[in-house]
C-alpha cells in the first residue's frame, strides 16, 4: 500500500470492497427506467471531468439525450442512415427509432479537439477515458450501461447535430437507466494472455 494517503478518507476494507465493484462491471443492453438524475447525473458526469488530460486541454464534451429528445435523436438517426444507405434506409430507420425508444438517457461523448502541441489522438484517448470514468460511476451508482459506436458515431451529419462539427468528434454514445434484467457475471479474461513484464 504507498505511504501517501489519498486525498479522500476510505479505508483499506472499503478500497477492496470499490476495486471488487469496479472488477464485476459489465456492459448492460436491455434498460429500463428509471435513468440517473440530479445528484446521481452530475456525479457521472463528473467523473468523466475526471478522466487523464494532457496539457489540461479538457477537451471533453457530454450531450445528454433523454425525455422527448430521444424521439428526435432517433429521427437523427433514421435519417442519416437512410443518406448512407438509401436502399435499406426504411428498415435501419425503424430499426434505430425503436432503439432509441427504450433507452432511458443516452450520454454522446466526444472531444473538441485543439491544434497545438497535443497530438489530436491524446484529445480522443482522454474523450475515451472520460466515457470510461462515467460507465464506471453509472456502475458503481447501481445504474448499467454501455459504449455504443458504429456508422452513427462516426457520421458527419450525426456529429453536426449533437456540436460535434470538426475538428470536434464524437467517439460514441453511452446508453443509461436501470439493467432491466439480472445478468451472469462475466468471466475474467486471463490476466497472463494480456500482461508481460519487459526486462530490457
Amino acid at each position: 500500500m504507498p505511504d501517501s494517503a489519498p486525498d479522500f478518507p476510505v479505508s483499506r476494507s472499503s478500497q477492496r470492497l470499490l476495486l471488487d465493484q469496479l472488477l464485476a462491471r459489465r456492459s448492460v443492453g436491455p434498460l429500463q427506467e428509471p435513468a440517473p438524475e440530479g445528484a446521481d447525473l452530475d456525479l457521472i458526469l463528473d467523473a468523466g471531468l475526471r478522466a487523464p488530460d494532457h496539457g489540461k486541454l479538457r477537451p471533453w464534451r457530454f450531450v445528454v439525450i433523454r425525455g422527448e429528445a430521444r424521439l428526435a435523436f432517433g429521427e437523427l438517426l433514421a435519417e442519416a442512415s437512410a443518406k448512407r444507405d438509401p436502399a435499406n434506409g426504411a428498415a435501419l430507420g425503424e430499426r434505430y427509432r425503436a432503439w432509441v425508444r427504450r433507452m432511458p438517457m443516452l450520454i454522446a461523448v466526444g472531444a473538441t479537439v485543439k491544434s497545438g502541441n497535443i497530438p489530436e489522438i491524446e484529445q480522443l484517448l482522454s474523450a475515451g477515458a472520460a466515457a470510461m470514468n462515467m460507465l464506471n460511476a453509472v456502475h458503481l451508482l447501481g445504474y448499467g450501461g454501455m459504449w455504443v459506436t458504429g456508422a452513427n458515431t462516426y457520421d458527419p451529419v450525426v456529429n453536426a447535430a449533437l456540436g460535434f462539427e470538426a475538428p470536434s468528434r464524437l467517439i460514441g454514445l453511452l446508453t443509461v437507466g436501470t439493467p432491466a434484467t439480472t445478468l451472469p457475471a462475466m468471466t475474467r479474461p486471463n490476466r497472463a494472455d494480456h500482461v508481460v513484464e519487459w526486462t530490457g
